[in-house]
Parts: structure tokens; sequence; C-alpha cells
């Protein structure tokens, strides 16, 4: 224990030391060299790969959304857009799309292409990488967004060098937010026979940006494409940036002191450490810091949560109070949501009040689905009900969570203990922690959920008995909202299907499963020269329409 103290106390002096420094820095704004506009970030967990196969986390889908383009792409009020391809038809059947392709784009300039001059993009180009998305020989980690949804003989189709087809075993809503995926970017064939597995560090696409250099754990340097195919609405050609630079200090402290001496054009979220000097309780930029940096913040597509495992055939249940719905229920209602939000938070995020879905979808679950508000005597009651009056008799439950949210965890089992229900908080890394409950070892863990396209049905899918872990790590079967699920997914009325997602949302709060905690904000510190840059709620990193002053 001593030991641990002192290396939080060397990261505390630490911290301070570097907070001294930043006072100290004039906060100079970012220069370009040689007049030329570059825009800097920092990846601090790195990026393992540059190939849209594994397109499977942020840092990956940021760098790889600047290089490649997707059929269609998510727009700013979560609508799809047309983006590769112009416009698209669907058959009465809703199982067959049609896209008619841009005519206009070609691949970047490339050693792989005669004369090293990249070609126009095709059709079969488009059949080849989504095809390559489901070859076991890829060994995609995004090979599940096809299961069980495409024909299984011939799912994609080039019916000309403009036209492709896809066809669905069954109607399937979601599949146009999942065509909006990194996983789905368009790559040409030469590249990936000539590489092979190298095509990881050799990327080659039709996006705003090109790729020059890749320094691992160094820099990453991407290049304006000269020959891109999108303008603005005055005509302009697009991007308007030169160049991105990526960094990779894995020291959170580092990067903000490299942001505050203009090295870095911006940073996303915030070290816990630095909260309070930059944000207000209330989440607003403190007085200080007006003029010298832009606070960016929007609604993200990301819930927070506390997950409980509820399988009772597995033997860690059996013995666990939680497997009791009453208790579960209770601790929903003994959680102060609303304050947690404002001390350990600033107010970065909307206290999850509602349902498991999150603000800002169509179906609007958030204003109809009936969620848990703080009320310790209403979860004192449920707890007597159950059979544990003032907690007596109950064992103690174990929660397990990651460092980074070690004090949420800890604020949380404070506020359970005050209505009787005792818990010990365990923290362990992250791999750990995906590892137990994707193995079904974690009776009660630290959750989140981003969305992996813009539609409800994506959280939902959480719940359904039929999914394994991930994504239902709760292990959660209820045939009611199975029943609900499969009727979703055949539904092509819209207003329909959102109210069967409005009824799942609802089942799953009312046997919660899950403690909602949040629903996420995307929250970026930007330099004062940075123009054109605006957060969204899958949190892409939008640079295409970024200009610098």
């Amino acid at each position: 224990m001593k030991e641990l103290k002192i290396i939080k106390n060397k990261t505390g002096l630490f911290c301070t030391m570097l907070w001294l420094c930043f006072f100290c820095l004039t906060g100079c704004r970012q220069k370009t060299e040689s007049g030329k506009s570059v825009f800097y970030y920092n990846e601090s967990t790195g990026i393992a790969t540059l190939d849209p196969a594994f397109a499977k986390n942020q840092s990956i889908m940021w760098a790889i959304h600047q290089v490649y383009n997707t059929l269609v792409e998510i727009d700013s009020n979560l609508n799809i857009v047309p983006s590769l391809a112009k416009r698209w038809d669907i058959d009465a059947a809703r199982t067959t799309y049609t896209f008619h392709l841009r005519t206009d784009v070609y691949f970047h300039n490339s050693e792989i292409f005669p004369g090293g001059k990249g070609r126009k993009m095709l059709a079969q180009d488009v059949v080849f990488s989504l095809n390559r998305i489901i070859d076991k020989n890829t060994a995609s980690s995004g090979a599940w967004i096809f299961n069980n949804r495409v024909d299984s003989l011939q799912p994609f189709t080039a019916i000309n060098d403009s036209t492709v087809q896809l066809k669905l075993l069954r109607p399937f809503h979601p599949i146009m937010g999942i065509l909006s995926m990194q996983y789905c970017s368009i790559v040409p064939k030469e590249a990936v026979e000539r590489y092979g597995k190298d095509f990881r560090r050799s990327p080659c696409g039709t996006g705003p940006f090109r790729f020059i250099s890749w320094e691992e754990g160094e820099a990453l340097v991407l290049h304006k494409n000269d020959q891109y195919w999108e303008k603005d609405a005055h005509g302009n050609a697009l991007p308007y940036l030169d160049a991105i630079q990526v960094s990779f200090f894995d020291n959170k402290a580092t990067e903000f002191l490299q942001f505050r001496q203009g090295k870095l054009s911006f940073v996303n979220d915030i070290d816990p450490s630095f909260k309070d000097e930059l944000l207000t309780k209330k989440g607003e930029l403190r007085k200080e810091w007006e003029g010298k940096l832009q606070l960016n913040k929007a609604a993200y597509l990301n819930t927070e949560y506390f997950g409980i495992l509820v399988d009772e055939n597995n033997p860690i249940v059996k013995s666990s109070p939680a497997k009791l719905k009453l208790v579960r229920q209770a601790m929903n209602y003994a959680i102060n949501r609303p304050q947690l939000m404002m001390y350990m938070r600033n107010s970065i995020g909307i206290p999850a009040e509602a349902g498991f879905v999150p603000g800002g979808l169509p179906s609007r679950n958030v204003e109809l689905v009936k969620g848990y508000h703080y009320d310790p005597a209403k979860a004192a009651q449920l707890l007597k009900q159950a059979g544990f009056g003032n907690g007596k008799n109950m064992p103690e439950i174990r929660l397990l969570t990651i460092p980074i949210y070690a004090d949420i965890a800890s604020f949380v089992a404070r506020q359970l203990e005050e209505v009787g229900i005792p818990v010990q908080v365990e923290v362990v890394q992250k791999s750990l922690l995906l590892e137990q409950t994707a193995k079904s070892q974690a009776l009660f863990f630290r959750g989140s959920w981003i969305a992996d396209y813009p539609d409800a049905e994506n959280y939902m899918a959480m719940f359904y008995s039929k999914n394994p872990a991930p994504p239902n790590y709760t292990r959660y079967k209820n045939p009611d909202f199975d029943e609900l699920y499969e009727r979703a997914l055949l539904e092509i009325n819209d207003s329909l299907r959102y109210d069967l997602y409005r009824k799942m949302d609802q089942i799953v709060i009312n046997d919660a499963p899950v403690i909602p905690i949040w629903y996420d904000m995307a929250i970026h510190f930007v330099q004062p020269n940075i123009i054109g840059f605006k957060a969204n709620a899958l949190n892409l990193l939008e640079l295409r329409n970024v200009k610098m002053k």
C-alpha cells in the first residue's frame, strides 16, 4: 500500500509541476511551416493498423477516415448521406440495395498502379472491399457486421463499372449505417495483393489525405490529396489543410503540455487531473482560459453504465443478491447521477435517467422511456421487499472497474452502501476486464457502449439472448424482449420500428441488468487559430472542412 501511495504522490507532483509550466507558457498559437497548414494531433494509445478491415477502435478509425471513403456516410444530424455512392435504390422487399457510384473518384497516386498514377475507383473495388471483410482468410475484426445479414451466396455484385448491388437475407434497416463504418472503406485490390500483411502500413484510398510515412511510435504523416473529388458548398476543392501529422505521446499530461505549447492543434477529452483547472462544475471553460483555447462539446452516442451478470445458471450469480430484480432496481435508485456528473465529471455528459439508448437518435428513447432517478427511500423499500431490510444478511458485491474510472466506481459504491448494499471496488486493467466480461466471470462491472452506427438496434443487440458476449455481456434473457427485437429487424415502417425500440428499452430498464450512469459528450480543446473543427455524435475526427488562420 505504501508503494501505491508513493506512486500516486509522485504523479500528483508531476502534474502540479506541469501546470506550473502551463501557466508560465505564453500559449503561442500553432504556426505553419513554409506557408503550409498542418494539423497536429496525438494518439496516446497508438495506432495498431491502417487497414480498414481492422478498424475496431477510435484511434484506427480516426486515421483511416482521413485516407479512405465509404459508399455512404453520416452527417452532423445523423442522417445517411451520399459519399462514393451518389444515390441508391431499395427494392420493395427491402432486401436488395442498388448503389450508383460517382465516376470522378480516383485512388491516390501509388507505386501499385502503372506509372504511379492512381486509377479510377470502380464497382469491382467496392465488391472486393466488402467481400474482403467476410473472407475468413482476412480474419477481419469487422466480419460480424455482415454475419447473418447479407446473402450467403452472392452478397455483393458489380452490375457494371458504376453500379453495385447488395443483397440481404432479410430486411435489416441499419445496413446503411453499417456501410458508413470505417470497416467498409473502399480499397484497391492491387494494394492488398502487392503488400499482403504489410498493407496495414501501406494504405491507399480515395480519401482527402494520402499516406506519406509512418514511424510507429513516433509520427504518422498524411498529405493533402490534390485529386480529391469532393468540393465545398462554394465549389472549392477539399480539403483545405495541406497535411496532418500524428504523434504518439502515451502520457496525457505530456499531450496537454504539447497542446499548450502550440505543438498540437487539439486534444480529445481531458485527463481527470486537469478537469478542475480548465472547467467549472457546470462544464464551462474557466475565464482564465478564454481566448487561449476553444472548448468544443457535442452529444456523443455512448452510454456509460455498470453491468450486472444475470445468468442464474452461472455459479457466481446463484450466490449473489444481484440475481434478484428488486435488488438491481434498488441499485439503480440508490445513485445520484446528477451529483455524480457535476462533481466527478464537471458536467461532461448527461445523467442517464431514462433508457439505455442515448439521446440524438430518431427513436427518441431518452424522451419517452422512463428510467431511474435518485430515490434512496425507494431503494431501501425495494431491498426490504427482497429480504434485505437495512442491508441485513446481504453479501458483499464485488465491482470491477478500470483505473481511469476508479473514482467514479468508489462514488457509486459509497451511495450503494448508504442504502445497505455492501460493495467492494476492485480496479483491474482494461484487458482483464474485457476478458472477464466476455467469459461471464464479472458479476458487477463498469462498461460503456459506443454506437457502431446511429440506430437504437445497435444498443438493443446487447440484450438479445441469442447474442454472445460481446455484445450481451450481462447474459440477459427475456423472451418478450427477444420477440420484439426480432419483429423490429423485419419492420420496414420507421415509426413502428422506433416504437418497438422504446418498448425493448423499457423492458431492459425494468429488469435492470444494467445501471445506466450517463450519456456521454465528446469534448475537445482546440487551438484558437483552428476554424471549422466540430465535434459530432460519433466522435469521428472530421478534418475535410478544417482551416487554419
